[in-house]
């Protein structure tokens, strides 16, 4: 009796209500294929490896589910325990909230406390015990590099055990440096889930992990098999549908990822899972607005607004809201509009700190500098808050909003050689760094913004060679290519203007017909 209400209570303080009676009713044929051998019964252990079809998917609240359905089948099943502080744990790439902290670590302990019969189901629950231990003191990135020793102990320690052998892969990439531009720990991941995948071609966790261990500018090709695998393997998830975009966006396929987040959006929908639906959307807004098709971009944001079942304090929400229409007007430079956004309340400081930068850079370059020092101090105030919070990337990347901001406030002001400077810096401060999961990327690269400053400069032959940066960093980029055409143009080199202009036909021949780069585009290949 104890034991059975020690499973009730975990279920409970796991929240398990929160999740719809329709997440356990998905077809698990449309969900790939998983085996997570364990002590538990028959019944408990069906349970079980359906919850991990649904956990590789990061479908948290349904494998959180199903995973106390388990409990509830073999209140003896203490590896489940495990699965519930799996799911609380969300994204493994973010901070989790402290509510699922505290949670999970109850699990973890409830878990030990009734016992598994396999010591290899109390190594997982010890090696999982490193993400929740001291939790109040210990920030996120310190606890993911413990957490990822522990599972490389843990692959050490069962090489034929292939699950351990993927988490081990994941918690590679989650706790690599972003700093790190020889992507050794992603490699290494990589190297131990290909074999994987050629064992077990519909694990939906193999083809998943690949895409994010892919997922940076000079691999990113690598990705491209996962990414047309997974979204096969798990149909009925819609991170799965989604995911292949992280790969299509970093080789600029924007076509492809428009398909992909349009099939996510739609089965987010149905499952009213809010911060998937939020953040295919985002990346539907961003892939359109590199095809120049901007009422379609427009027209998913005015349906991010009614998008619910969404939570505050998690990322991949509240930041596909801010962003999308941020980078809405800064990718079109609309300049008064980025001006006149507002902020929309967060408790999270990166979130608010997009609009800040947007409405910074939309006021300079709309002839009111002084109205842009109010947001400057306030990024540079949420950048210290960051710090004080150890999140060393965000205040990172906040400081380069900074920096970029303050740049272009230098440039309006008249001080162009110092402007330039700091324009620089920042677009080097960014090159060093990578981009966050969370997004498709930034409102528009601070490399490519340094190719439009150097270029209203008059130093076209410098504005080129940074828009060619960008394009090998970030490929098939709109404005890089505008950028590089015209600077091109602009420096003489008749041949290379020819080819970018053509490019930018190429990208966004069913653009918007406000779109005046097409029409100048045209009109030049048209001179030749």
């Amino acid at each position: 009796m104890i034991k059975a209400s020690l499973a009730i209570a975990a279920a409970a303080a796991a929240g398990l209500s929160l999740a719809q009676p329709a997440l356990g009713q998905s077809d698990s044929s449309q969900l790939g294929a998983v085996h997570f051998d364990t002590s538990c019964t028959p019944e408990a252990q069906k349970l079980f490896d359906r919850g991990m079809l649904y956990q590789h998917s990061f479908w948290y609240r349904a494998s959180q589910q199903v995973f106390g359905d388990a409990l509830r089948a073999d209140p003896e099943c203490g590896i489940a325990y495990w699965g519930i502080a799996l799911s609380l744990l969300w994204n493994p790439h973010v901070p989790t909230p402290a509510k699922n902290l505290a949670e999970g670590a109850d699990a973890i302990e409830k878990g030990k406390s009734i016992g598994t019969k396999t010591q290899r189901e109390r190594d997982y629950l010890d090696a999982l015990s490193a993400m929740y231990a001291d939790y109040e003191k210990v920030d996120h990135r310190r606890r993911i590099q413990a957490y990822a020793k522990a599972m490389e102990q843990l692959a050490r320690r069962y090489p034929n055990d292939d699950e351990a052998q993927i988490y081990y892969a994941l918690a590679l990439n989650t706790s690599a440096s972003p700093a790190d531009k020889t992507y050794a720990n992603q490699l290494k991941g990589a190297a131990i889930l290909e074999p994987i995948a050629i064992r077990q071609p519909q694990h939906p966790g193999v083809a998943h992990y690949l895409i994010h261990l892919y997922d940076y500018p000079p691999i990113a090709e690598k990705g491209l098999e996962a990414a047309r695998r997974y979204a096969k393997v798990a149909p009925a998830a819609a991170h799965a549908q989604h995911m292949p975009s992280h790969i299509f966006t970093r080789v600029g396929y924007w076509k492809e990822s428009i398909a992909s987040n349009v099939e996510s959006s739609r089965v987010a929908s149905a499952d009213n899972e809010g911060h998937d639906q939020l953040h295919a959307m985002d990346y539907l807004v961003y892939a359109y607005l590199q095809l120049g098709q901007d009422e379609k971009a427009a027209a998913i944001i005015d349906e991010m607004n009614g998008v619910t079942g969404f939570t505050e304090t998690f990322i991949a929400g509240p930041y596909a809201l801010a962003a999308s229409p941020a980078r809405y007007a800064v990718e079109r430079g609309d300049w008064k509009a980025a001006a006149a956004l507002t902020v929309r309340p967060s408790p999270l400081a990166h979130v608010q700190a997009i609009t800040h930068f947007a409405r910074a850079l939309g006021a300079v370059r709309s002839g009111n500098p002084e109205a842009a020092k109010a947001d400057i101090v306030k990024l540079t105030e949420l950048r210290d808050k960051l710090r004080d919070a150890k999140d060393a990337y965000w205040s990172q990347q906040v400081d380069i909003q900074r920096q970029v901001a303050t740049a272009w406030l230098l440039y309006a002001e008249g001080n162009r050689d110092e402007a330039l400077r700091a324009m620089s810096a920042a677009a080097d401060a960014e090159d060093k760094t990578e981009k966050h999961p969370v997004t498709p990327g930034v409102l528009r690269p601070a490399r490519e913004l340094y190719g439009v400053m150097l270029l209203e400069r008059g130093n076209a032959n410098e504005a080129l060679a940074a828009f060619e940066a960008t394009l090998r960093k970030e490929p098939n980029r709109l404005g890089a290519y505008v950028g590089a055409a015209k600077s091109a143009e602009k420096s003489g080199d008749s041949a290379k203007a020819h080819d970018y202009y053509g490019q930018v036909v190429a990208i966004a021949d069913a653009a918007d017909s406000t779109r005046i780069e097409l029409a100048e585009a045209r009109a030049f290949l048209t001179k030749r």
